[in-house]
């Protein structure tokens, strides 16, 4: 079959195109093929692995993406329950009830006091039926014992006011108070409180047997606290106002008087407790006691009279002395003495005189020699005055 040279030409230009449009392999390694645009891909074209494997490279970003969320979740989350935790330890009622109880337990009894709702008035006071000239001696950081193991028990919320229970140990005692507590505004985004009811109380203490008192080894004179002053009355008890809550140990050490103590828990604020105390005679105080009395006595022995004046003995006849009588104590009394509302008493008590005399009969004239010991009974009173003396009066109540 004859050709012409066009035909050959096409032909020829035929078989060289495909040859043309052929896509350019990749170069292994390259990231990316790059191909014309204008010419199709060979239909029995195989594609290299890499090159096929392409569209899975999504996966990771969404990996990525996913985590990231998980993230973010878990940091809000962390967010959250860390605000949870400093309102909790910081910023609650019941980390305020905390605060205060601390300040108490280090002894800080002015920084107490200065929490929001501690510190009350007269009217407050006489509201709660407590004393409105209630002493604030005892409010002081001499007057303070310990708390320890102080533990929220409860929080509770009821309206504006919310109730927290705490446990403690105020000294060797445990005890449970419950306080009240509402809002007094904030600073910033963080809530303050206060009290709302005030955590103080009043303990009404009355020590007999001496005007001075110990409070937890705080020496305290009634005379400096009460309202009256020096003209105090010795047996009234005294309102003094505590912190609740609070153990007071009430003693008494004087050279006159002293007790081993007794011991009150102030755990229910604006609330009053009555306390009494009864000091007893010091065996220093007893010992001068007898002394005095010995001495008064001894003194009384030396009147030269049947009945010597003032004194708790003495010796009667119908008929006349004809010598000075002779007195001298053979037997002491052995002294006691007991409590006696501010004062104190001497029971009474069984002593002996002796008397050397000589008597003249109004009958016959006739002169007798009497030496006769003469038993008696004594009793006495003991003032105490504001100096601290002890003025001593002996009387007696019989004579034998």
């Amino acid at each position: 079959m004859e050709t012409s040279p066009e035909g050959a030409q096409a032909s020829s230009a035929r078989s060289a195109s495909p040859a043309a449009d052929v896509t350019t392999a990749p170069v292994l390694g390259s990231e990316r093929a790059t191909t014309d645009a204008s010419a199709p891909v060979a239909p029995d074209a195989v594609l290299p692995d890499h090159a096929a494997a392409k569209p899975r490279r999504r996966a990771p970003l969404a990996l990525d993406l996913t985590l990231l969320g998980v993230v973010g979740v878990l940091l809000a989350g962390a967010v959250v329950a860390g605000g949870a935790v400093l309102y909790r330890e910081f910023y609650s009622p019941a980390a305020f009830v905390q605060r205060y109880l601390g300040l108490l337990s280090d002894g800080h009894a002015a920084d107490a006091l200065a929490v929001p709702g501690v510190a009350v008035d007269s009217a407050e006071l006489e509201a709660a039926g407590l004393p409105a000239q209630a002493s604030e001696a005892l409010l002081r950081s001499a007057a303070l014992a310990k708390l320890t193991d102080v533990e929220v028990v409860s929080e509770t919320t009821d309206g504006d006011i919310t109730e927290v229970t705490v446990a403690y140990k105020a000294g060797p005692y445990p005890g449970r108070t419950t306080f009240e507590v509402e809002s007094n505004g904030q600073v910033g985004v963080a809530p303050t409180w206060r009290f709302a009811r005030s955590p103080l109380a009043v303990v009404d203490l009355t020590v007999l047997g001496s005007m001075s008192f110990d409070v937890n080894g705080f020496t305290i004179d009634k005379r400096q606290v009460s309202i009256d002053g020096v003209d105090a009355d010795p047996v009234a008890p005294l309102p003094l106002l505590v912190f609740s809550p609070g153990v007071y140990s009430v003693s008494v050490d004087t050279a006159i008087s002293s007790t081993r103590g007794v011991a009150v828990l102030s755990d229910s604020p604006l609330k009053s407790t009555t306390v009494s105390v009864q000091a007893e005679p010091t065996e220093q105080f007893v010992a001068i006691v007898q002394q005095r009395v010995d001495e008064f006595l001894t003194s009384c022995a030396t009147q030269k009279v049947l009945m010597p004046t003032a004194c708790p003995f003495g010796y009667t006849v119908e008929d006349r002395i004809s010598t000075a009588p002779a007195w001298s104590i053979v037997k002491q009394p052995a002294i006691t003495v007991e409590p006696d509302g501010a004062n104190w008493t001497i029971p009474t008590t069984e002593a002996t005189a002796h008397i050397e005399v000589d008597i003249r009969s109004l009958f016959d004239g006739r002169v007798r020699h009497v030496s006769e010991d003469v038993p008696f009974l004594m009793t006495g009173t003991i003032t105490v005055t504001p100096t601290g003396a002890a003025s001593i009066v002996v009387s007696g109540t019989d004579t034998r």
